[in-house]
């Protein structure tokens, strides 16, 4: 009997491992999709049957996707577009996501991998090697992208599936099932066909994840933050006073690995509420001066010990045509110690593509930071 029950289970287990392997493939036409687009129709396109999506999304309502595989075949016109696939939906506004972006077409930010929370766009926090790759893509002909989910990584094949065009060394959401479905951006559309899911466990990767490195000593790793305002209210605020902090309600936010916070974890950001207070308290032992170096997307104020210090801005194009305002630490502010507690406030706005703020200090000695 008891021999009977092992065999039974493991029997069982290899039954559910191989239903959870099948393939599902979800015809364009299908009443599987949920589908919210400024436009969207089936249409006959270069020989196939193809979904047309403009400006939204294509969810399929029932999926249920952790780890796995997911197929589909895309055609695009070389226009500038964002166009993609979704994953491990929890809503509408948070998944981890993958698009190319084909008037980059060989460019080194010719496609992204970026988390969603809250409805916001991560680009600009995540940028660079392990975010996009390299890639020509094919105008007004099918091509074939490949996105397989191991645990916290990711590799993305774009029309050679032989060998993965991005691997992805971080996924940066919670490892959460959810659901999968299609994207496409503002701009140029896109037409899909021959979408196919496979959830399974922990499929292989050809590619592997960079060790992590730890942070250098001096960088900030969690952040007080405050709840979102309207920055249009600190306009001519060179001073703050008891009233304006006895407003603001506080979440503790840990850093990533890396020092960047992404302040779209904690809450969205929208028009007349779209800026937080990120605060860092510093105890030093002694009257001296501590430079920061600090990153910030989009735009900053820095306020110590309550006076207004600094202000600059990182929007999108804000200097020339071809700035994308990516997050980086190209700012550095002398902050003037006092001997005991001192406060510093960055109040920090997001327009788009990224909402978050990094900081170092050039060295410790002498302070604490709390």
């Amino acid at each position: 009997m008891v021999k009977f029950s092992c065999f039974a289970a493991a029997f069982l287990c290899v039954l559910a491992s191989s239903i959870n392997a099948h393939s599902q493939t979800v015809p364009v036409d299908s009443d599987r999709w949920e589908i919210r687009a400024r436009e969207s129709r089936i249409e006959d396109h270069l020989g196939r049957k193809s979904l047309y999506l403009k400006s939204g999304l294509a969810v399929v309502k029932d999926s249920q996707f952790t780890d796995g595989i997911i197929e589909f075949d895309i055609a695009v016109t070389g226009e500038r577009g964002f166009a993609g696939a979704m994953w491990r939906m929890q809503d509408l506004e948070n998944y981890e996501e993958f698009y190319i972006r084909p008037h980059q077409s060989g460019n080194p930010d010719a496609n992204q991998y970026q988390p969603v929370f809250n409805g916001m766009a991560a680009w600009q926090l995540y940028h660079g090697e392990g975010y996009g790759a390299p890639v020509r893509y094919d105008f007004n002909q099918w091509m074939h992208i490949k996105i397989v989910v191991s645990g916290k990584n990711a590799e993305v094949y774009i029309k050679d599936m032989t060998a993965p065009a991005l691997f992805v060394s971080e996924q940066k959401r919670d490892t959460k099932s959810g659901k999968v479905g299609l994207s496409v951006g503002n701009f140029a559309p896109a037409w899909y066909a021959n979408f196919s899911f496979q959830a399974m466990a922990s499929p292989p990767l050809k590619g592997n994840a960079k060790a992590q490195e730890a942070s250098p000593r001096g960088t900030v790793m969690s952040w007080m933050v405050s709840g979102a305002f309207d920055g249009k209210s600190l306009e001519k605020k060179y001073q703050l006073t008891a009233s304006d902090k006895q407003k603001l309600s506080w979440k503790k936010l840990d850093c990533e690995n890396t020092g960047l916070a992404n302040l779209a974890r904690l809450q969205g950001a929208n028009e007349g509420s779209n800026t937080v207070f990120v605060r860092l308290i510093i105890q030093s032992d002694r009257e001296q001066v501590k430079k920061i170096r600090f990153a910030f997307s989009d735009e900053a104020r820095a306020y110590f010990n309550d006076r207004l210090i600094w202000g600059g801005s990182d929007i999108y194009q804000s200097r020339d045509y071809r700035f994308l305002g990516t997050i980086g630490l190209f700012d550095d502010l002398y902050l003037p110690l006092r001997k005991g507690s001192n406060e510093l406030w960055l109040a920090v706005t997001e327009s788009f593509g990224g909402w978050g703020v990094k900081a170092m200090f050039e060295d410790m000695e002498g302070i604490e930071i709390k």
